[in-house]
């Protein structure tokens, strides 16, 4: 799959849960499987994990974040 940003539930599917999560590729699987056999299920769209890692690079928030984290201990647990 190319990086994209949106999907539409009907192009997504099970191999694709590391950009779209089990729960929206169930939700794919059930409407390219299903739909056909007249099982009405609500669209959607997926944002994808690489929307929201472009945002957290694009933002600085991926090094706020690594830096927040180094300064986490057990004592402050």
């Amino acid at each position: 799959m190319v990086d994209k940003f949106i999907l539409h539930l009907d192009e997504v599917g099970i191999d694709d849960i590391p950009q779209v999560g089990g729960k929206n590729a169930s939700l794919g699987e059930m409407i390219q499987k299903l739909g056909p056999k007249g099982v009405n299920i609500p669209g959607g769209y997926v944002v994808t994990a690489s929307a929201y890692q472009y945002f957290l690079k694009e933002t600085g928030l991926d090094l706020f974040i690594k830096k927040e984290l180094e300064n986490i201990s057990e004592k402050n647990l």
